[in-house]
């Protein structure tokens, strides 16, 4: 091939370093950085922006309807995460600087103008402890035109959380609301009472409005509600805000502490025989055209091709072979351009701690690992009532597979390796090893495979670009 026209090859180790460095994300992070803010001298600004505290500056949307619980939320991430909680009473605190109008829309609690009040945010979060520690936005923006106006202005979220509940408890909250004047905490006599007695005898009741009045600012919600989904959809959570007040925390904090990065995927999918590591892998594949690599007929097809290697590798198929050899076989695989370009998914490898470590030794580490979890009892009952077709290789089975037709029926065979006996004998060797693999990658994700096949790929893919 002509080298002018040659694919570019990039060595595998090179990838691996920049995930390890998470590179990738830095560099796209410091670029969009750039030319939101444009600042006039771009090297100290990067330079800036390299000596951050901290890699991953939190910026938070808190968003919901009156009386949802934004405020509790936001104020707890914010002292969770040392970010800088920004609302719309502190972007209005320094007083000296609102004009006129400013203060008269203050007063009679009406909306800010939209310029006015993104550019307040803009310059609220351009100041050095946002800038270093991150923020969180709580309340705001309100509408879809302040979303859009905050995206032109280069304010853009890394997760949103959108809390919900019914009507008529976001009511009965607005009724029960009452403020710490020292501090500003919200609390409410039925759903979020302090445990310190001292801060309960100077609760005040908070500020309210009438039910008409609380009525009109859900419905002018419900009218926002569908553009600022649609603004930050890919950045979105909405989350249930009508269960404890805890719970629902839990769940915001689990969902910011996720990082969406795009990432070349390497993936390791392990699981007892049965679990469905082959057709998970399978669907993975088709959908996001990484290469489905197969230990097992990897090593199959390599013997087959009449290679040196293949050669070398033929006498051990049935008995086990050499780590070396597999090793051997797998680089040369996954050292590929399409690999390299469109990431793999590996089964059937590392089998025990040895193979394991060879693997992270390699240039060829996983930057994902899941582990697919099933009962001896439901793997031997996939596998002992599973037939394959030997003419087509498709497999069927009489509880889960629809049955096939008469003339594919009569061909079915049962594989001596689906027999009861053996397919204990391979569970057993394979929970022998399962707590040494685990040990060496202790971040990997455990998903319950004991459910239908779509909800397990559901599982795994929801887990692909987060970390």
């Amino acid at each position: 091939m002509d080298e002018t026209v040659r694919p570019l090859r990039i060595p595998p180790q090179m990838t691996a370093y920049a995930d390890k460095h998470v590179i990738i994300h830095l560099v796209q992070d410091m670029m969009s950085s750039l030319f939101i803010d444009q600042p006039d001298d771009p090297v100290s600004y990067l330079i800036r922006l390299l000596q951050r505290s901290r890699a991953d500056v939190p910026r938070i949307m808190v968003l919901g309807p009156p009386a949802v619980g934004k405020h509790t939320v936001a104020q707890k991430l914010s002292a969770e995460l040392r970010a800088v909680h920004v609302t719309m009473d502190t972007l209005l605190l320094d007083q000296s600087e609102l004009s006129n109008e400013t203060h008269r829309n203050t007063r009679s609690q009406q909306e800010l103008p939209v310029e006015l009040l993104i550019e307040r945010i803009q310059q609220r979060l351009k100041k050095s402890d946002c800038f270093n520690r991150g923020w969180v936005l709580d309340g705001l923006p309100q509408t879809r035109l302040q979303a859009l106006g905050l995206q032109r202005a280069g304010v853009i979220p890394e997760h949103v959380v959108m809390l919900k509940a019914p009507e008529d408890v976001l009511l009965e909250r607005s009724l029960g609301k009452l403020v710490d004047p020292l501090t500003g905490d919200v609390y409410h006599q039925t759903f979020i009472w302090p445990a310190d007695d001292i801060i309960a005898q100077r609760l005040e009741k908070g500020r309210g409005f009438s039910e008409e009045q609380q009525l009109a600012d859900l419905q002018r919600f419900r009218c926002e509600v569908t553009g600022l989904k649609a603004a930050y959809q890919h950045v979105l959570k909405v989350i249930n805000g009508d269960q404890p007040h805890v719970d629902v925390f839990q769940q915001v904090l689990a969902f910011i502490q996720t990082r969406h990065r795009s990432r070349t995927p390497r993936i390791l999918l392990f699981g007892p025989p049965g679990s469905g590591k082959s057709h998970q892998a399978r669907l993975l594949s088709e959908k996001y055209k990484m290469v489905d690599v197969c230990c097992g007929q990897l090593l199959k097809c390599v013997a087959a091709d009449g290679s040196v290697v293949g050669k070398e590798i033929q006498p051990y198929l049935d008995e086990g072979q050499p780590d070396s050899l597999v090793l051997q076989v797998l680089d040369q695989r996954l050292s590929q351009v399409d690999c390299s370009c469109r990431g793999w998914i590996l089964h059937g490898f590392p089998c025990d701690l040895q193979q394991a470590r060879s693997l992270q030794e390699s240039q060829h580490q996983p930057n994902r690992v899941f582990f697919l979890e099933l009962t001896d009892d439901v793997c031997v009952e996939r596998l002992s009532l599973r037939a394959t077709d030997p003419v087509t290789g498709e497999r069927f089975h009489t509880v889960t597979r629809p049955a096939p037709s008469s003339q594919v029926q009569d061909r079915l065979k049962i594989r001596p390796e689906d027999h009861t006996h053996t397919v204990t004998h391979i569970l057993n060797q394979y929970r022998t090893h399962t707590a040494v693999l685990q040990s060496v990658y202790p971040d990997a994700v455990h998903i319950d495979a004991d459910q239908d096949p779509h909800s397990v790929f559901e599982a795994l893919e929801s887990r692909l670009n987060t970390e």
